[in-house]
């Protein structure tokens, strides 16, 4: 991502810096596991913050350690995918919105239907992830569209900003349910949470939120929230992606499961080595399992939801 800002000159608000965030000492145990593996596999750039190390990144008395990731960071991700869309175009590449596969047809060339054409093709990529319904019913049954929701505040001022994050780091806690939140160019804090399984839209976003916020950041009781919306993302039952082939000239790449802004990127590279004749790395993720969710696609929501309350309460009690 760092690369394709830098060539593209992509104005998305890069910011380094993210943090793990521990609300109980269980938590923070397994960030120092999370630690070591990370160390095992080569980022050297992983912080362990105590208690006092954690108020120094984040003005909120919720957290009782922390692992701060130099690797990581935030951006605008509109604006990058505005940025690498344009960059598309640069190179001749065209871009079609507003329309809509209604079909796939198997073949060579396959052939994709939209309300109002076609348009045969040697190779297809289904990457359509929580928004592609059921025009794939065999990717459909293997993962479950989500929603999340997402506030952001009245502008906060700089100083005040950098009173609730002092480094501009972004954080998420380390709950099943999790809320992560930043600030932004403008200076608002940008705070997200909440789980709506089979993505429908909440009727009160800012009621879902705002008492999230709160918690955190009890000093923000006087701010005003001037935007709330929801997004989707795909969740599978093993929190891995889902990559593979539908035949031999059809691929996918799905299930993101709330990485989806950094695993896209992973994903698109790979693919492009496949059509340039190297697969060997997107194999290795093809190879994976794809579990279907227990109860089928009727009740895979009650009995997710179910869990979730499971591992929420066993949050609370700090076990």
């Amino acid at each position: 991502i760092r690369e394709r800002i830098k060539r593209y000159n992509i104005q998305c608000d890069l910011q380094e810096g993210g943090v793990f965030a521990a609300e109980t000492e269980k938590q923070f145990h397994e960030l120092k596991a999370q630690q070591a593996r990370w160390q095992k596999w080569g980022n050297d750039k992983l912080e362990l913050l105590d208690a006092r190390g954690v108020r120094e990144v984040v003005a909120s008395d919720r957290y009782v350690g922390a692992l701060l990731d130099k690797s990581g960071g935030h951006i605008h991700p509109l604006n990058l995918a505005l940025g690498e869309a344009e960059a598309i175009r640069m190179q001749g590449g065209q871009i079609f919105e507003q329309s809509a596969v209604t079909s796939i047809t198997p073949g060579q060339p396959a052939l994709v239907k939209t309300a109002k054409g076609a348009v045969k093709a040697r190779y297809i990529v289904v990457a359509g992830n929580a928004y592609l319904g059921n025009l794939v019913p065999e990717l459909a049954g293997k993962s479950m569209p989500c929603g999340t929701q997402v506030i952001a505040t009245e502008v906060l001022g700089e100083e005040r900003a950098r009173e609730l994050l002092p480094q501009n780091y972004c954080l998420e806690d380390c709950n099943y349910l999790l809320d992560y939140y930043r600030t932004s160019a403008d200076h608002r804090l940008i705070y997200g949470g909440g789980v709506v399984y089979g993505a429908r839209d909440p009727a009160d976003i800012e009621r879902l939120i705002i008492p999230k916020m709160l918690k955190t950041f009890p000093q923000l009781k006087d701010v005003k929230v001037e935007y709330t919306w929801t997004g989707n993302f795909l969740l599978t039952l093993s929190r891995l992606p889902q990559f593979g082939r539908i035949g031999p000239n059809i691929y996918y790449m799905q299930g993101y499961s709330g990485h989806g802004v950094t695993c896209t990127h992973l994903a698109g590279k790979l693919l492009s080595e496949v059509l340039s004749g190297q697969a060997e790395r997107f194999d290795a993720f093809a190879k994976l399992p794809h579990y279907p969710f227990p109860g089928g696609r009727l009740f895979r929501i009650p009995f997710t939801a179910a869990g979730a309350a499971w591992y929420t309460l066993r949050d609370r009690l700090g076990v």
